[in-house]
Order: structure tokens, then C-alpha cells, then sequence
């Protein structure tokens, strides 16, 4: 022919060459009369054959081919040659779940029980010790083991401020693992025990949750960025303006679990949410909004303070009173009497910290089969709180809602 096509590009093997085939657009047209040829456009189809003699034919034909494109309208003939087309494998289809992080888990001496069961919720929750001792003259002796051996994980604390006491050596322990070279620092503390001293009614009070506030603010930032301080159900919610910059406070919610274990119950279409105040309805409303609601009011008559119900009707429901605490637990014992004077079927309660000094838990009676003027159906508590847990386990009408599975969702955060 009087085209002699370009070397074979470089990708193509040494041994092989290239057979051209010509068709033209015009049966006529050849490449002997020019003219013919400058006025049609010619595809060459190039084939990569190799010089074995069918020791390779099967391979051969698996080969991709090259293809020539011949513009025939200019004199010499341009030959432009195209590279097989290699068929590109599909992408994987992005399942959407996130690989989970592995944390390692720090936690109180009094936490261990929960550490145990939050560490049963995820396998990339390892479980890491500290040595808890304490010198002759009574101040904290603190170790953390294998200090190197954390460098660039996830670190995550459980603590638990249940006293005064118990304070120091823990805030200690918070200061020191976020300089330990950690990817991140995680502080669980499910219960702020000093959110109900917010305000100042007196020149000269002190609002002692401002304070508490400051101390976690100042946890030391660890590799990854500031430190993240998770709370359950702090007992208002504008006490989180009282942590400044350093430390990014989660604000998480016992509710869930409440309305979990609801719907379990025989009755659970007939149940009814009381609050014991107007600070409570603010607090919890819009998470039980679907239920119907009761509202109870201290109002004084005389010298007494007495609660009333200021909205919403009990009777014949199985009404719940939710609220984010207790301590000597009057105010809820009250609710308990009057829900149960407006003909209340049976009468409950909800408090996520269980906080009960001085064992005022003993104070609460089971209703002793559905008497609600005797006691209560069920007393629901979370286990923020492990010093009462302890207490009160398997000692009607208490039971306690986990928050491992809620703790360890919020470690992937």
C-alpha cells in the first residue's frame, strides 16, 4: 500500500506488528488516484496480532486492540493512533458506616462497673487501669501505666465527682493524659454535681457550678484540639456559657432511655408525664412532648409549702414524674401524694442522678401492687450516680437504665 503506518507505540511488545485494514466511504475511491482520496475519509482499524503461530490464541484474543484513525483529505495521510480502551472496574459502593474509633477508656475507681459495661458495647473500646493509691499524709499517689503506650490513640475519662474528696485526684488525672501525646481527650462525667448551685440570690453567694466549670475548662488541649466534656442532664441548661473556649462540653440525655423502657410496659398506652415544677416542664417537655402532661406547683398556704397540681388531669393514667435529680426526694413524694388524691391508676418516677444522701432513698416505697398511695411502680434511675446503684440494687421499686450503650455512642463522636 502506499501509506506505511507508524511504529507500534512503545506499550505494545517488541514481536508483534501491526496489520492495518482500509475501508473507504466510497467503493470506488483507491489510493492510487489522489484526488479520489483527498476528497473521501478513510478508517483504518489497527490489529495487534502476535508472531506466535496459535501457541497464544486464546490470549491473543483477551489482547485490547489499538485503533487508527486516517484522515485522508491532506497530503502525506495523517495517521493518528488511539490507545486501547481500558475498562476501568467499578468503584466499591460506599456502605456509609463509619469505621468506629478506637478509644481507650480511663476511668474512677467507683466507675469500674460501668467502664466494664461500656466497654461490652463496642470492641474499639479498650479498657486501661490507673493506680490508685494514696500517700501516708493522705494526698493522691497517681500513676498512669504504660504511659507510652497510649501515644496517638483516643483517650476517653469516666469520671464520677460523687464527693468533695474524690475531686482533686481525679481533675489530676484529667490534666495529665491529655499531655501524654494523644490523638484526643474525652471527659465523661455523667453527673455535674454542683449544677444546682447556678445562681446568686444574696451578695456574697457563690455559684459553685461556675467554679467546677472553670476547673474542666482548664483541662490541658491534647494533640487533636481542645477537650471534650460529656454531661448528662446538667441540671440547667445555660450553665453551659460557663465553660469558656478550651473545652468543648456535650450535653447528652437520660430521656432516651426513659422512653425506651416506656414503651416496654403492659400499659404503655396509657401513660401520662408529670413535672414537679415549671423548671422541669422547661427542661424535659419537648423530648416527651408526645405524652400527655401534668404540671405540679409548690404554692405556700400559711407557713407550708405544699404542691398542687397546676395543670393536666391523672386520673385512671399511669403517670410518671420526671425530673433531672433527687436528693432527700420530698418534693417528688409529695407529687406522689396529690397525682395519687386525683385518682392517678399508678404513679412512677424518672430522675436521671440518683444522688439520695443520707440513704434517703429508703424513704421511697413500692405501691405494693398498684396502690399509688402506697408508693411508687417503678423508681427509674440511670447509673450516673455508682454509690447509690450499689444501694439500691434489686430493692424495689427502684431499677436502674444503663448509660453504657448512650456513653459509648457518643466516644465515636
Amino acid at each position: 500500500m502506499a501509506a506505511t503506518p507508524s511504529p507500534p507505540p512503545p506499550s505494545l511488545p517488541h514481536p508483534n506488528k501491526l496489520t492495518i485494514k482500509t475501508a473507504s466511504t466510497s467503493s470506488h475511491s483507491s489510493f492510487h488516484n489522489r484526488r479520489s482520496v483527498s476528497r473521501n475519509r478513510a478508517h483504518i482499524h489497527c490489529q495487534h496480532n502476535t508472531s506466535d503461530n496459535g501457541a497464544h490464541h486464546h490470549q491473543h484474543q483477551q489482547t485490547p486492540q489499538w485503533t487508527v484513525d486516517c484522515v485522508a483529505g491532506s497530503d502525506p495521510i495523517h495517521i493518528i493512533l488511539k490507545p486501547p480502551s481500558l475498562t476501568t472496574p467499578p468503584m466499591p459502593m460506599d456502605s456509609g458506616l463509619k469505621s468506629s474509633k478506637k478509644v481507650c477508656l480511663f476511668y474512677a475507681a467507683e466507675m469500674e462497673a460501668l467502664a466494664q459495661r461500656i466497654a461490652a458495647q463496642s470492641d474499639a473500646i479498650e479498657l486501661r487501669s490507673i493506680n490508685w493509691r494514696k500517700f501516708e499524709d493522705g494526698f493522691p499517689n497517681l500513676s498512669i501505666p504504660n504511659a507510652h503506650g497510649i501515644r496517638g490513640e483516643h483517650v476517653a475519662f469516666l469520671a464520677s465527682f460523687s464527693s468533695p474528696g474524690v475531686i482533686f485526684e481525679q481533675l489530676s488525672i484529667s490534666y495529665a493524659l491529655p499531655k501524654l501525646f494523644i490523638s484526643s481527650f474525652t471527659l465523661v462525667l455523667p453527673f455535674f454535681p454542683t449544677g444546682t448551685s447556678e445562681r446568686m440570690e444574696d451578695e456574697g453567694d457563690i455559684a459553685t457550678a461556675f467554679t467546677l466549670a472553670r476547673f474542666l475548662s482548664n483541662i490541658p488541649i491534647s494533640r487533636g484540639g481542645p477537650t471534650s466534656v460529656v454531661i448528662y442532664d446538667i441540671h440547667a441548661l445555660q450553665e453551659r456559657f460557663y465553660f469558656d473556649d478550651n473545652v468543648l462540653p456535650c450535653f447528652e440525655s437520660g430521656i432516651p432511655l426513659l422512653k425506651s423502657r416506656l414503651q416496654q410496659l403492659p400499659d404503655s398506652n396509657n401513660i401520662s408525664i408529670a413535672f414537679p415544677d415549671d423548671g422541669a416542664w422547661k427542661r424535659f417537655h419537648r423530648q416527651l412532648q408526645h405524652f400527655p402532661v401534668i404540671i405540679c406547683a409548690k404554692v405556700r398556704e400559711g407557713d407550708q409549702r405544699i404542691v398542687r397540681i397546676k395543670e393536666g388531669n391523672p386520673k385512671g393514667r399511669h403517670v410518671v414524674i420526671v425530673d433531672d435529680l433527687v436528693q432527700s426526694g420530698g418534693t417528688l413524694i409529695e407529687c406522689q401524694k396529690v397525682l395519687a388524691k386525683h385518682g392517678a391508676k399508678k404513679v412512677s418516677a424518672y430522675v436521671t442522678h440518683g444522688v439520695f444522701p443520707k440513704r434517703s432513698w429508703e424513704r421511697f416505697k413500692h405501691d405494693a401492687g398498684g396502690q399509688p398511695d402506697n408508693g411508687l411502680t417503678f423508681f427509674w434511675i440511670t447509673d450516673s450516680c455508682p454509690l447509690t446503684v450499689k444501694e439500691v440494687k434489686n430493692k424495689p421499686p427502684f431499677e436502674v437504665l444503663s448509660l453504657a450503650s448512650s456513653i459509648a455512642a457518643t466516644l465515636q463522636i
